[in-house]
């Protein structure tokens, strides 16, 4: 990838690992994993080492790992799937600083008669855990939905606290969570946080785009979206994506198996900038938690420039060779202000200038320092226009 890339947020540059992982079965393969001959029997020995290569990274079972198309499949198959399962009056609980995929489907699910309720945040994008508590123990409610890690801020939520937060017994709702950001760079014990759904996305990691998991708990009562074959237990019909799945599973393997080294080596990087940034733009703020804290990812880093437009600072910061994100990459396009920051209670003009910057495997030190001297001359440039 040309210029220097700080937006891996956004998507990680495919790893040769996957790649070549990938290239090897669309060489190779030459049947449908649902054929009964050897070509079939060959592609279903692939896709069922890739699950249980899957399983054996995150600690759950085989047959709790559900291939999909991505992060926002797997949020909305959780999403739709648990409250259709529940029945038409089932109510959701979820956050108001989810990414999009979980916001548009929440709100196409009120719509459809679910009860919403939507849970705010503090200006550290903390979620109220009281409100949480009295939202999960109103009658009906099904599902609590709740990003493990926010995508544009880098908030980490505390997942076991949560779940501790859930009514007990036959009334306790299902916990779901995105963990699209967190994987790869926060330790992942769903069964000790209490998850029963969670969701993955392979191009964040260095896996291909198109491709995804959905981890279900075998408890966890769920209606597939599409209608078709009985793939992936019914759950995800559709002829598998061998190749996918092959370089899904080498990505997120490696994601976890370097997951320590990675948060060490990101969190130098990203404090490396933040000094960086505060030294050569005194005015600048820094969104979320503390750094180091370990209630944010270590990777991320969002600050408002005063005077500078997000989306313009990031088209100036383009023209420089520095890759950047104002907020979200599914809505950096938008005309709207960030959903997130305005949640943390900053107002329309500062929700607008936010400025994500998140460090890859790959990154040097003195790609921030580079980094660091675009944004003083960018920032300067921007406000004096």
């Amino acid at each position: 990838m040309s210029g220097l890339y700080l937006d891996h947020n956004a998507t990680a540059p495919m790893r040769s690992e996957a790649r070549q992982a990938w290239l090897e079965v669309q060489d190779q393969l030459a049947g449908n994993p649902s054929s009964l001959h050897a070509g079939g029997r060959g592609a279903r020995a692939l896709v069922d080492t890739a699950r249980e290569t899957v399983a054996g990274a995150l600690g759950v079972n085989e047959e709790e790992v559900i291939f999909t198309s991505g992060g926002t499949e797997s949020n909305n198959l959780a999403l739709f799937g648990a409250l259709r399962a529940a029945g038409p009056d089932s109510g959701l609980v979820t956050t108001a600083i989810e990414h999009s995929s979980v916001q548009r489907a929440s709100e196409a699910l009120e719509e459809d008669g679910h009860p919403l309720s939507v849970i705010g945040v503090d200006k550290e994008a903390r979620i109220d855990m009281r409100a949480l508590e009295s939202a999960a123990a109103q009658p009906g409610v099904a599902l609590v939905s709740i990003q493990m890690a926010n995508n544009e801020v880098g908030t980490v939520q505390d997942l076991e606290r949560v779940a501790s937060c859930l009514p007990l017994g036959t009334s306790r709702p299902l916990l779901h969570t995105d963990a699209a950001q967190a994987l790869g760079r926060l330790p992942l014990p769903l069964g000790v946080m209490g998850v029963d759904l969670a969701s993955f996305s392979a191009h964040k990691v260095g896996g291909p785009v198109g491709a995804g998991v959905l981890v279900r708990r075998r408890s966890a009562p769920l209606r597939p979206l599409l209608h078709g074959g009985g793939q992936e237990g019914g759950q995800r019909p559709g002829t598998e994506d061998v190749a996918g799945i092959v370089a899904t599973a080498r990505a997120l393997e490696l994601a976890v198996e370097e997951r320590e080294s990675y948060a060490r080596s990101s969190a130098a990087l990203t404090r490396q900038l933040q000094e960086g940034i505060a030294r050569e733009i005194p005015d600048a703020l820094l969104l979320g938690p503390d750094l180091g804290g370990g209630a944010r990812l270590p990777n991320t880093l969002n600050v408002i420039l005063p005077g500078c437009d997000g989306r313009v600072l990031v088209a100036r910061l383009d023209l420089e060779g520095l890759h950047t994100s104002a907020g979200s990459a599914c809505a950096s396009g938008s005309l709207e202000a960030s959903h997130v920051l305005l949640a943390m209670g900053f107002d329309e003009e500062r929700a607008r200038a936010g400025l994500r910057l998140s460090i890859g495997r790959d990154t040097r030190p003195e790609d921030v320092s580079r980094a660091v001297d675009i944004l003083r001359k960018t920032a300067t440039k921007t406000r004096a226009s």
